[in-house]
């Protein structure tokens, strides 16, 4: 018992770096992924990506609800040319903005990533929230992975799932 009391609080302590350090600035941690994005006239291509966010859900009878903390991940699958992101805006169920985590562009390296961290006690997005990205491109490029990770535990089981984005298109006539 005395292991297992030990090993939670270590867990609270390491986390209070991380918590501290993305207050400021969300994408701290990833520094040596961001280089200095091109001028926006050299950007051709531009594309915007919706990635749907759980960071509650409701459990069985609509009583209880369990609260998950979301990882936003936007990876730079091209190994030639950097992504440059333009926005990165968290929505909550109603489609309203919660919050904007860039105030101007940044662009991720080649094979770069960086991550958006929910904690798991902000539920603000409730069980429909979502991101909206945009990203431009110099070039034609290979798509970005851009994803959301959900983690949560009750009872003492553990749950966890991705759900990816999708490019936003116009359907039609």
């Amino acid at each position: 018992m005395r292991v297992l009391c030990l090993a939670v609080l270590l867990l609270a302590a390491a986390a209070t770096p991380l918590a501290a350090q993305t207050a400021g600035d969300p994408l701290a941690r990833f520094k040596a992924s961001i280089i200095e994005p091109p001028e926006v006239a050299q950007l051709a291509v531009r594309r915007s990506v919706y990635v749907p966010v759980y960071s509650s859900l409701v459990g069985s009878g609509g009583q209880a609800r369990l609260d998950l903390a979301v990882t936003l991940s936007v990876r730079n699958v091209s190994a030639t040319l950097p992504l440059v992101v333009e926005s990165i805006d968290y929505f909550d169920t109603a489609g309203h903005p919660v919050e904007h985590y860039l105030k101007k562009p940044i662009a991720i390296r080649p094979l770069g990533t960086i991550e958006i961290l929910i904690p798991t006690d902000d539920v603000r997005g409730g069980t429909g929230a979502k991101f909206v990205v945009g990203w431009a491109a110099t070039a034609a490029i290979a798509e970005p992975v851009i994803e959301s990770i959900m983690v949560g535990a009750t009872a003492g089981r553990g749950y966890s799932f991705t759900a990816p984005g999708r490019t936003i298109q116009t359907v039609g006539p």
